[in-house]
C-alpha cells in the first residue's frame, strides 16, 4: 500500500544538459539524481500513555549535510494519510532523531531529509506507528475439524489502566474484539468494534511485513464495526477516524496441521 503524498521520485540537479557530437552522431544527455527513500524507526513502538518515543530517520548511504523533517500521518478517510509537520519542524533538524514527549495515543509518523543548494529532497519514508496503552492478554483457540487444522490466536489488547485514567490520560477512542470467549470450535468472524466521538471509522492493520491495510482488504466494515473473514491474518489492529485513534490489538495467528 502506498501512503506517500506529493512525492518527487526524481530530483534534478542544477547542471545544464551536456551535448556531445562528432561528424556522425549528435546526442544530448541530462544528469538526474534518484531520490532515496529514508527508513524511519520508532523506539519503543509499544508504550504506555505519557511516555517518550524516539523517531530515527536513516538515509542510505549515510553522508553529511542532511536536514531531517518530521511529520505526523493524519488519517484521510478518502485516501490513507496526509502528512502534517510536527510543531517547530519547518526548518528541520540536523540530528537524525526526534523525541516525542508525552505520547498519549496510537499515531503514525513519517520523515524525509534534504540537503544542498539547490535543495534536494529524499522521498518520504514509509509510515511507522506508535501504539500506546496498558497491556491485557487473552488467548483464543480455533479448531476446524473439517480440514484438521488447529488455529491458535493470541490477543494482546492495549487498554488504559486505572492509574492512567486517574492521571487524566485517556484514549481518544476505544477498540474492542468480540466475542470474548476463550474457545471456538469453528473458524468464525471476529467483530472489531470502534467507539468514540466520530461519525466515520475505519479499522487498520499492520502485518508482520510492515504493510498497512484496511478492513475492506480482509473483512467488511459496517458502521463502526469490522467483521473479519478467512483472509484475516496476524498483525496489529486498531481503529481510527480523521480526528481520533484508538488503543491497538496485536493478533497473532498460528496454524498447525494435526492428524486424527
Amino acid at each position: 500500500m502506498k501512503t506517500d503524498k506529493k512525492m518527487e521520485d526524481i530530483s534534478s540537479d542544477s547542471n545544464p544538459p551536456r551535448t556531445h557530437h562528432n561528424t556522425s552522431l549528435f546526442c544530448q544527455t541530462s544528469f538526474q539524481q534518484v531520490s532515496p527513500r529514508p527508513v524511519l524507526t520508532v523506539s519503543p513502538s509499544w508504550t504506555s500513555p505519557g511516555y517518550s518515543v524516539t523517531l530515527t530517520c536513516s538515509v542510505e548511504p549515510p553522508s553529511a549535510g542532511w536536514r531531517f523533517f518530521w511529520y505526523k500521518a493524519v488519517p484521510d478517510m478518502s485516501d490513507y494519510y496526509t502528512y502534517e509537520l510536527l510543531a517547530g519542524g519547518t526548518t528541520g533538524t540536523e540530528q537524525d532523531s526526534y523525541i516525542l514527549h508525552g505520547q498519549t495515543h496510537t499515531a503514525g509518523y513519517v520523515c524525509r531529509a534534504r540537503r544542498g543548494d539547490p535543495v534536494f529532497y529524499t522521498l518520504y519514508s514509509d509510515v511507522k506507528f506508535v501504539w500506546s496503552g496498558g497491556e491485557f492478554v487473552q488467548t483464543f483457540i480455533f479448531l476446524h475439524k473439517g480440514i484438521n487444522v488447529l488455529f491458535v490466536l493470541t490477543l494482546f489488547v492495549l487498554c488504559v489502566s486505572p492509574n492512567d485514567v486517574s492521571s487524566g490520560v485517556n484514549p481518544a477512542a476505544s477498540f474492542t474484539v468480540s466475542p470474548h470467549r476463550l474457545q471456538h470450535f469453528s473458524i468464525e468472524s471476529l467483530s472489531l468494534i470502534c467507539e468514540g466521538n466520530s461519525a466515520e471509522w475505519r479499522v487498520m492493520k499492520v502485518d508482520e511485513d510492515g504493510d498497512v491495510s484496511t478492513c475492506s482488504d480482509w473483512g467488511e466494515m459496517t458502521g463502526s464495526t469490522c467483521n473479519t473473514n478467512t483472509t484475516a491474518s496476524s498483525g496489529v489492529y486498531w481503529c481510527e477516524s480523521e480526528t481520533q485513534s484508538s488503543n491497538a490489538a496485536n493478533i497473532t495467528i498460528h496454524s498447525e496441521f494435526i492428524f486424527i
